[in-house]
């Protein structure tokens, strides 16, 4: 049976910081280690796996998982001090079957005897996007979402603005990246998350997709580091008042996707801006699952659960609707 290893940050009650390996138990690296970042950094200094690094930082000290994640103590798999380094960016159409639902979307507005831009993509990534060694393949559809700020853990609340349209549930996995003192980026592993969208935005017109993914997103405790599995299942859930609203299998993994995993990276990271030394980048890699496409309508108290082997605890989130605010612009 293949070994998954996953490293998780840990924050005690009184605010001190570990990392945590885990394979068929979990424990703590040595307390010199604060975050999975500063861990990356060594191994990359020391020309090591991110896996051998935390061996060699390894302590005796086990911990319960479940216990911790229950309690609170588990945050996103990845963080930075200054939230204006972390880069939150995706690409959609990549999954074998993601057009549909956002077909459906955009037929309202395209001619029916048509293809949408949307279905054009799509099937250009079924075409050309996992290319040869070598070769670069069809450029994915891509988009941005913030900084760290829009970024949160398992058990945060999602906050959706006031003028949102809907906060819909996006379950897919995000790889996490560093960028090296010479600007090269390194692909930490990757992590459950919700992207989390504004479908019923991006449906009045795919123009507005830019509005409808400036949204905040969820991220797991677990980074799966290794070689990513190439079949992933899951279960994507929406509960409300206790009771299960909507509940779906999702696939994910290279088996499952239009795209290869390096060909959406290679049309990410070709850009300059994004390898500035010491820039965290959440990439999130898509998904062919969503609620939105049965109609389901979510609000305030709804709860995101997502779950898939080989990450062994779910990611589970509330939904809120923020109060409207007044902005103001003033001149000088």
């Amino acid at each position: 049976m293949t070994q998954h290893w996953r490293l998780l940050q840990h924050r005690s009650d009184a605010g001190d910081r570990r990392v945590i390996l885990a394979g068929d138990d979990a424990r703590l690296l040595q307390p010199s280690i604060a975050s999975v970042r500063a861990l990356a950094a060594q191994a990359i200094a020391k020309s090591s796996s991110l896996l051998n690094t935390a061996r060699a930082n390894l302590t005796d000290e086990t911990v319960d998982l479940s216990a911790e994640y229950d309690a609170g103590r588990l945050l996103c798999a990845i963080d930075h001090p200054d939230a204006a380094r972390v880069m939150l960016a995706g690409t959609g159409l990549t999954h074998l079957g993601s057009a549909e639902g956002r077909d459906k979307m955009h037929k309202a507005a395209a001619d029916a005897e048509h293809q949408t831009d949307s279905m054009r993509m799509f099937l250009e990534g079924v075409e050309g996007g996992k290319p040869g060694a070598g070769q670069t393949g069809a450029q994915p559809e891509w988009f941005y979402k913030g900084d760290g700020r829009s970024m949160i853990g398992p058990g945060d609340t999602l906050h959706a603005p006031a003028f949102a349209g809907d906060g819909g549930e996006e379950p897919e996995l995000a790889g996490i990246y560093l960028i090296g003192e010479d600007g090269t980026p390194w692909r930490l592993g990757v992590t459950l998350a919700n992207e989390f969208s504004d479908h019923v935005t991006e449906r009045h017109n795919y123009l507005w997709l830019a509005h409808s993914k400036l949204r905040q997103a969820a991220l797991g405790a677990e980074l799966l580091i290794g070689d990513i599995p190439g079949d992933i299942r899951g279960t994507s859930r929406i509960s409300r008042d206790g009771k299960t609203l909507w509940e779906k299998p999702f696939l994910t993994g290279e088996d499952n996707m239009s795209h290869s995993i390096a060909n959406l990276e290679e049309h990410h990271f070709k850009y300059s801006l994004f390898r500035r030394p010491g820039d965290i980048h959440v990439h999130f890699f898509g998904t062919a699952t969503l609620s939105c496409a049965d109609n389901i309508e979510t609000r305030s108290g709804d709860r995101f659960e997502i779950e898939a082997a080989p990450f062994a605890l779910p990611l589970a989130n509330p939904l809120a609707f923020d109060e409207a605010e007044t902005v103001t612009v003033r001149a000088l």
